[in-house]
C-alpha cells in the first residue's frame, strides 16, 4: 500500500495518555456527529485464534494508504495454539496513528476491542479512564469468565463504569449476517474479526476497498469464504452507521506535514530488512545467498527472500542452524553475498562458524532478530540481550562489527550499511534487530535507486605479490593498506588457488602457521581492521544547556525520543544520541560522553551497552533496564529521565 505525502514538519510525539486535539465537525451523511482527532491508539485483543493480527494488519494497511503516520505493536503467544480463552492465550495488536510525526505504538490504548473475557482482563490495566471499550458480549458467559477469574460479569457489576463501554454481540451479529451462506455456526463465527474491523473502519473513516480486494485474493480458491468475510466486514460498517450506541465517529487527517515528499508504503522491520538485503546484492552486483533455519522471530526474512528468485536470490532452509551458516559462508567463499538469519539461540549454535568466518576474512551477514531469553525463553517477545553475545560470544579473539537499526523502516538502511562493511573490509558483520522492530511497522519512504550506495567489489584476478626471485604469486592474505581487507578470490580463478580453514594462517601467504609471533600479528591485525572501519560520527541532538545525555541503541529509539520530546515540551533540557554502530563505536563517542555530567542508558536488558561504555570510556553511565518482553513506554522513560535530571 503506497501513498503520496508532502513537506516535512516536526511535532511532539503524543504516544500516551488520553486522546487530545479533538474538534467537532458537521455530521456525517448518516446524521451522526464526527469529531476530528490528531491521533488515536487502538488495541485489538482476543484469543490467539480470533484473527487479531490479521485484523490489526488490515486496519494498519488502510491507515497507511490514507496517509497517516503510524506505528504498530503486534503481541502474541509463543504457543502455536495457546489454550483458548486463557490469559496466556491472548493475542493483541496495537496501532497508533496520527496526523503528525509519531515514534511509538503508544503507551495506552484509547480504544480497546476485547473479543472475550480473557482479552479484557489481560489488557484493562493499560486502558486509561474515559477510553472506549468495545466488548463481544457473546463470550461473556459463565465458563469463559470463570477461566480468567471473573466471579461476576464485569459488564454488569460496575467495574467498567469509568470507561465508555460498548457491549456488542459480535458473534451473534456475524452469524446473522452470514445466514444465507449455508455455513455452520462455527464457520460463520470465524468472520467476527471482520465484523469488528468493519465497525472500527466506520468509526475512524478508514478506506475499505483494499481490504475487500485483499480478502478476495486471500481466499481466491474459496470464493464463498471470501464473500462471507466481505459481507461480515460490510455488516460491521453498517452496524456502526445505524446503531444508536455509536453516536460519534472520528476523523484523523493524513499526516501531510510529517514527511518529505515521496512515495510511501507501510513496512515491517523484517520486510524492510529483506528488501535491504536484496538492494545490497543488486548494488554489489552479487547474487544473494541465504542459509537459514526457521526460528521466531526471524523466519519471515526466509519466507520473504524465497519469493525473489528474479533478483538472483537463493534461499536454503537448512536442517539446523550450523548447516545454515556453513552454507552461507561457503556461498561467500564462492563469491556471493552470504547471509544467515536467526535469533539468540541460533547465534549460540553458529558461534564456531562465525569464528571461522573471522579467520577466513570473508564477507558474511549474521542477522540476529533478538528475542527474550535465555534458552527458548520468550520466543514471541522482544529483548535487546544479545549485544554482549554478538560482541564476545566466540572463542579466542574474534572481533565482529555490529550494526543495529533503530526503527522498522531503518532496517532497510541498516542492512545496506552492514553489507557495505562486510564487503569493504572482508569480515562477518552482525545486524542486531529485535522482535519489536521485526513485527512492528511504520511508513517507509521508498528510495530512488540512484540514491542507493555503490557496493560493487573487485574480485582478485591475478597474482598480487612478487617473490625475491621475481616469481609472481598470489598471496590470499596480502592486505589493502587502507582497509586491511584481504583479496577476495573466487574458486576456479586460474592461478589463484589457495588454502582456507580454521587453523591460523601465516600473514600474507595464508599457509598454516603455529609461529607465536605470527599468531600475535594476525590477532592484532584482525582487531585493527575492525577498529579501523569507517563509521559516521555520533550525531547528538542537544538543546542549549543540557547536562544530561540519554544514550540508546536499537529499538529503544522511538520511546527514548518520545520521552525526550515530552521533557523538552515541559521545559527540561536533555540531550539525546543513538548508536547504530556498536563495534566499532563512532570515533567521537568518548568526546561526546565527556561533555555531560550524567549519561543515562535505557536498554531492554540488564545493562549491556552501559557495561561496554563504562569499560571503554570510564564513564559512570546510569542504566535503566527493562526485560519484560515489551518495549519501553514513553511515559515511564520520561519520568526516569526527569528524576535523573533533577537528582
Amino acid at each position: 500500500m503506497t501513498s503520496q505525502v508532502s513537506s516535512p514538519a516536526e511535532q511532539a510525539d503524543g504516544s500516551g495518555g488520553a486522546v487530545v486535539g479533538g474538534q467537532r465537525t458537521p455530521g456525517s451523511p448518516d446524521g451522526k456527529e464526527v469529531r476530528r482527532l490528531d491521533r488515536v491508539i487502538i488495541r485489538f485483543a482476543g484469543d490467539s485464534g480470533d484473527g487479531m493480527q490479521l485484523t490489526g494488519d488490515r486496519f494498519t494497511s488502510e491507515t497507511a494508504s490514507f496517509g497517516n503516520d503510524l506505528s504498530t505493536l503486534p503481541n502474541f503467544p509463543a504457543e502455536i495454539r495457546a489454550p483458548a480463552g486463557t490469559l496466556p492465550g491472548v493475542s493483541s495488536f496495537q496501532l497508533h496513528f496520527a496526523d503528525h510525526d509519531i515514534l511509538t505504538p503508544g503507551d495506552a490504548p484509547n480504544v480497546l476491542v476485547a473479543m472475550n473475557p480473557a482479552a479484557l482482563k489481560a489488557n484493562i490495566a493499560d486502558v486509561p479512564r474515559g477510553a472506549e471499550i468495545i466488548v463481544n458480549t457473546d463470550e461473556f458467559t459463565k465458563r469463559p469468565m470463570a477461566k480468567v477469574g471473573y466471579e461476576t460479569s464485569p459488564l454488569e457489576d460496575g467495574s467498567l463504569a469509568a470507561y465508555n463501554l460498548h457491549p456488542v454481540p459480535l458473534t451473534t451479529l456475524t452469524v446473522e449476517a452470514l445466514k444465507d451462506f449455508g455455513l455452520s455456526r462455527k464457520e460463520a463465527e470465524r468472520s467476527k474479526n471482520m465484523f469488528a474491523l468493519g465497525l472500527l473502519s466506520w468509526m475512524y473513516h478508514r478506506p475499505t476497498e483494499a481490504t475487500e480486494s485483499f480478502l478476495r485474493q486471500k481466499f481466491a480458491k474459496k470464493p464463498e469464504i471470501a464473500e462471507a468475510n466481505i459481507v461480515a466486514f460490510r455488516a460491521g460498517w453498517n452496524f456502526g452507521e445505524t446503531t444508536e450506541d455509536f453516536a460519534v465517529s472520528y476523523e484523523v487527517a493524513p499526516a501531510t506535514q510529517a514527511f518529505p515528499t515521496g512515495t510511501y508504503r507501510n513496512i515491517s522491520g523484517n520486510l524492510a530488512l529483506s528488501y535491504g538485503l536484496i538492494a545490497a546484492s543488486q548494488q554489489a552486483d552479487l547474487p544473494l545467498y541465504l542459509g537459514s533455519y526457521p526460528i521466531t522471530p526471524a523466519s519471515d526474512i526466509l519466507h520473504e527472500l524465497s519469493k525473489h528468485k528474479n533478483f538472483g536470490v537463493r534461499t536454503f532452509q537448512a536442517e539446523d542452524e550450523i548447516a545454515g551458516i556453513g552454507a552461507a559462508l561457503g556461498a561467500a567463499f564462492g563469491g556471493a553475498l552470504g547471509v544467515t538469519t536467526t535469533s539468540g539461540p541460533g547465534v549460540a549454535l553458529k558461534s564456531e562458524t562465525i569464528g571461522l568466518a573471522v579467520s577466513l576474512e570473508l564477507p558474511l551477514l549474521i542477522v540476529d532478530i533478538q528475542r527474550g531469553g535465555p534458552s527458548t525463553g520468550l520466543p514471541t517477545k522482544t529483548e535487546q540481550a544479545d549485544l554482549l553475545q554478538a560482541m564476545f560470544g566466540r572463542n579466542g579473539e574474534a572481533p565482529v562489527p555490529i550494526v543495529a537499526p533503530r526503527t522498522p523502516a531503518d532496517c532497510f538502511d541498516a542492512a545496506l550499511d552492514a553489507a557495505r562493511i562486510a564487503l569493504t573490509y572482508r569480515t562477518p558483520v552482525f545486524l542486531l534487530s529485535d522482535g519489536y522492530l521485526a513485527n512492528g511497522s511504520e511508513p517507509w519512504r521508498i528510495p530512488e535507486v540512484a540514491d542507493l550506495p555503490d557496493l560493487k567489489v573487485k574480485f582478485a584476478a591475478a597474482a598480487n605479490h612478487t617473490l625475491a626471485d621475481g616469481t609472481e604469486v598470489f598471496w590470499p592474505y596480502k592486505r589493502d593498506p587502507e582497509t586491511l581487507a584481504r583479496p577476495w578470490a573466487v574458486p576456479g580463478t586460474p592461478g589463484l588457488e589457495h588454502r582456507i580453514g580454521g587453523i591460523e594462517k601465516q600473514d600474507g601467504t595464508g599457509n598454516i602457521s603455529y609461529d607465536p609471533a605470527n599468531h600475535d600479528l594476525m590477532v592484532r591485525t584482525r582487531q585493527a581492521k575492525i577498529d579501523g572501519i569507517e563509521v559516521p560520527e555520533l550525531d547528538v541532538d542537544d538543546p542549549d544547556g543540557a547536562t544530561t545525555l540519554v544514550l540508546g541503541w536499537g529499538s529503544t529509539y522511538g520511546p527514548i525520543t518520545a520521552a525526550v520530546r515530552r521533557l523538552r515540551v515541559a521545559g527540561l533540557p536533555v540531550a539525546q544520541a543513538h548508536l547504530r554502530h556498536l563495534n566499532p563505536f563512532p570515533r567521537n563517542l568518548g568526546e561526546v560522553l565527556e561533555r555531560y555530567e550524567k549519561v543515562v542508558v535505557p536498554e531492554m536488558n540488564l545493562g549491556q551497552l552501559a557495561t561496554l561504555i563504562r569499560a571503554k570510556y570510564l564513564v559512570d553511565a546510569q542504566s535503566y533496564n527493562q526485560v519484560n518482553g515489551m518495549p519501553f513506554k514513553a511515559e515511564q522513560l520520561a519520568k526516569v529521565l526527569k528524576e535523573a535530571i533533577d537528582d
